[in-house]
């Protein structure tokens, strides 16, 4: 099987980091907010940011630029948090990444989808599934569940919990109060 028939019709959810074209499969995306605050949550690694409430659950959000080594994510008024559905142990969680902006969905047929390049064996590059074509310009299509180790995505969930728990006794303390 090629890399192409992994992806679901080929559609793909395209956006920017440090003026690069990545894509993850539509299917992954839940939904695109306008950048928000975040509240920081300790001794977490410096790619996970913090949290987010979304529509009354606690949402962990990563900076994907720092994730791959780059600059931290820049504010502005195109930063967007894109809210992804990924699985950690067999459960659905979602999880906010920072994107410097939006650019479309878009469909690549399988022969415009090259294998993720082998760039030695010190370099991990298991989460790329692939080069995309599209006109001149390339887009890095993500495998958004080989991005993270698997420690790493205990602490996004641990992280969540955590907050969620914070904010339930919170409630609780004002209500009681």
């Amino acid at each position: 099987m090629t890399e192409a028939k992994l992806l679901d019709d080929g559609q793909l959810f395209t956006f920017i980091l440090s003026n690069e074209i990545y894509g993850i499969e539509i299917s992954k995306v839940r939904e695109v907010m306008d950048y928000k605050k975040i509240t920081t949550v300790p001794k977490t690694p410096d790619f996970m940011k913090g949290v987010i409430n979304l529509r009354g659950g606690v949402v962990p959000v990563i900076d994907l630029r720092l994730k791959f080594e780059m600059e931290e994510t820049e504010k502005t008024v195109d930063t967007c948090i894109i809210i992804i559905d990924i699985s950690i142990d067999g459960e659905q969680t979602f999880i906010g990444a920072l994107a410097d902006s939006v650019k479309e969905v878009i469909t690549l047929e399988p022969e415009h989808i090259e294998p993720a390049p082998k760039i030695g064996t010190r370099l991990d590059t298991d989460f790329i599934k692939g080069m995309g074509k599209l006109n001149e310009e390339f887009v890095i299509v993500l495998d958004i569940e080989k991005i993270f180790t698997s420690d790493e995505l205990i602490v996004v969930k641990d992280m969540a919990k955590i907050q969620q728990q914070r904010t339930k006794k919170k409630a609780r303390n004002i209500y009681c109060a």
